[in-house]
């Protein structure tokens, strides 16, 4: 024997003694059955563990929303109308003040004066008048000469009323009721004709104006309740349209419209950051089922209904849409019970377990109420 032959022949009797020393015990792990498993065997995948809740009938609305910042009705500077030295001050930035009250005071012994000084141009020049009118009629005086006296008084009655009404500009008055949100001079000022005293602004009501685009022009009336979501605090106000304007920005496509706010709290002010949110469309009698069970799928929407422990994928059609809520077109009929919750991990066909407990809230009511403050249509 050669020594090859020599040196393998340990070898292979080392192999047959470590066949042997199983004592015939089946191997610790089966083939694709798993452990324990004989070969081929595959263990059942355990139900997929889901919320749900039933497909319902109810009202849904498609809502244009847009950022808008709130303003007040009507604004203007309050100028002073003479030249003079302030005198008085009687308001201060935050006051309510009344059409025609008093808000500051020029000092007025100069326009006094001049109204005097008027007034007696007026008498002396009355009379004058009055002779020459009584000579004209006893045919003494020359047709001009009544002319000119009748000329002469009628002037100085001009200048008496302007005098009178420069005295009455040394007291600056609101020009309607409003807010004062802005006072531009101090006591002891000088200031000129024209120049701007005060700032006033009407609050009551408040204006939330957006651009709202054409297409929806005639879904748009005024009078239209719209809803107001202040950025600061959340504070929900509601509104209705005033306006709709008759044009049509021609560089955006978009209509402005006007709302107004009548009721707010009193921490509401112009200036604030709100979100205004418009009905555009309103559809009742819907299938609907909660937004969130809807799963976007290679360009289809879906959802899983879950029947006799299984999941079925359907495709649908999806209408309008809101926070919450989804309008089915076609693919569910209501009281179909739909997947809410881990329907993103499942496929067609798979075993689920209901949770207990876990439904979305209020979507088991046999009626959903109508709601108007939904999101924009899908």
């Amino acid at each position: 024997m050669s020594a090859v032959h020599s040196r393998a022949l340990p070898a292979l009797l080392i192999l047959l003694l470590a066949a042997c020393s199983g004592g015939g015990e089946p191997a610790a792990h089966g083939g694709d059955g798993g452990p324990g498993g004989s070969p081929g065997q595959r263990h059942e995948q355990p139900p997929v563990p889901v919320a749900v809740a039933p497909a319902t009938v109810g009202s849904i609305a498609s809502t244009y929303r847009s950022n808008a910042t709130l303003e007040a009705n009507a604004q203007a500077e309050i100028l002073a109308r003479v030249p003079g030295v302030v005198q008085t001050i009687a308001v201060e930035e935050g006051d309510q003040v009344k059409r025609g009250q008093a808000l500051l005071q020029i000092q007025a012994e100069e326009y006094k004066y001049r109204l005097q000084q008027a007034e007696a141009s007026t008498r002396n020049l009355k009379s004058r008048y009055d002779r020459s009118q009584n000579m004209a009629d006893r045919g003494l005086a020359s047709v001009e000469d009544f002319d000119t006296a009748e000329s002469e008084y009628a002037s100085a009655q001009a200048n008496e009323g302007l005098a009178r009404i420069e005295l009455g500009y040394t007291t600056v008055r609101a020009p309607m009721d409003g807010t004062i949100v802005g006072r531009l001079v101090d006591p002891g000022q000088p200031i000129s004709a024209n120049l701007a005293v005060f700032r006033i602004a009407s609050f009551d009501p408040l204006l939330a104006r957006v651009h709202v685009p054409s297409k929806e022009f005639r879904r748009l009336t005024t009078e239209q309740p719209v809803t107001i979501h202040l950025d600061s605090d959340g504070t929900v106000l509601q509104g209705r349209i005033q306006l709709v304007s008759p044009i049509i920005d021609p560089a955006s496509g978009t209509i402005k419209v006007t709302v107004e706010i009548t009721a707010y709290p009193a921490g509401v002010r112009p200036g604030d950051f709100a979100e205004v949110r418009i009905v555009t469309e309103r559809r009742d009698n819907r299938t609907l089922v909660p937004r969130v069970a809807l799963v976007s799928d290679k360009g289809e929407e879906v959802v899983y209904v879950e029947s006799a422990g299984m999941a079925e994928r359907r495709v649908v059609e999806v209408g309008l849409s809101d926070d919450d809520w989804a309008e089915i077109i076609s693919g569910v009929q209501s009281g179909e019970v739909i997947v809410v919750k881990g329907q993103r991990s499942l496929q067609h066909g798979q075993k689920v377990r209901v949770l207990e407990g876990e439904a979305s809230e209020g979507a088991v009511a046999e009626e959903k109420p109508a709601r108007g403050q939904g999101g924009a249509s899908s």
